[in-house]
């Protein structure tokens, strides 16, 4: 196989080209976007830099605690973006969110790392923090979403929740419809993904894996497991979540504790 093409600096700054693009279409269209889109990009090249260079220290180090480190911070920065996207005040979501988020996310990279790989030790940082950290990009996103749906969903139906319970049923009778769609709503982007998966778009693990001169085909078989991965971590991560937060929009009595309005 041939050997990766490095990217010297000016290749880099040449990339630049397509954020100018995006900058001249936010001013000429009046988008409003070019301060998002400088801040984006700065912070592009500052968080994946830093990344690097820790990744390298990882490497080099091959350490399980500061690998589980890595791993938690990455969790928690995970969690505090699902917050910056919710936003929810009148029901404590976030701490059974994180800790769902971390137990399944850990969960699911060390089943993929140790068992499906077969990486020894389990926690091997090349792969370990990688894998983890795809189950958390995609499972954060899915997360938002269904959290979301689930809060937005209760306020408009809250007249159907309370009438439900008034006629004898439970919390989770009474709000299975809106469970249901915001656990759907999570999914379905993964689900879209499996769908167009090779056919539509090559993905990214396939890709670089591809770019660094690997067998194509062994290629296919880690994003095979990459994508089934993804799938099964956003269903669970969305359940466990779902259903404990449903739990807390309901008092001891169980009634709705949502207003209408979100204040």
């Amino acid at each position: 196989m041939s050997q990766v093409v490095e990217i010297g600096l000016w290749q880099l700054l040449l990339g630049l080209i397509f954020i100018l693009i995006a900058q001249t279409a936010s001013f000429v269209y009046h988008l409003g976007l070019n301060r998002d889109i400088t801040v984006g990009t700065v912070r592009t090249f500052a968080q994946l830099f830093l990344m690097g260079y820790a990744l390298t220290f990882i490497f080099q180090l091959n350490n399980l605690w500061f690998t589980l480190g890595i791993f938690a911070v990455m969790a928690i920065s995970a969690s505090f973006i699902v917050r910056g996207r919710v936003k929810e005040k009148q029901v404590p979501y976030m701490l059974p969110t994180f800790l769902t988020m971390f137990i399944s996310y850990f969960v699911t990279a060390l089943f993929v790392s140790g068992l499906i790989i077969g990486v020894t030790p389990w926690w091997e940082p090349r792969y370990f923090l990688p894998i983890g950290g795809m189950v958390i990009g995609n499972s954060m996103s899915a997360l938002a979403i269904a959290l979301e749906r689930l809060f937005r969903e209760m306020r408009q139906q809250k007249d159907l929740i309370e009438t439900k319970l008034c006629l004898g049923a439970d919390y989770r009778e009474a709000s299975s419809e809106m469970f249901k769609n915001a656990v759907t709503a999570g999914m379905i982007p993964s689900i879209n993904a499996m769908m167009g998966v090779g056919l539509v778009f090559i993905p990214g693990m396939m890709s670089g894996q591809i770019l660094a001169g690997a067998d194509p085909l062994q290629a296919i078989r880690y994003q095979i497991v990459i994508m089934l991965m993804l799938v099964g971590s956003t269903a669970t991560t969305s359940i466990i979540a779902i259903l404990i937060v449903r739990k807390r929009c309901f008092g001891r009595g169980e009634e709705l504790l949502l207003s209408t309005s979100n204040q």
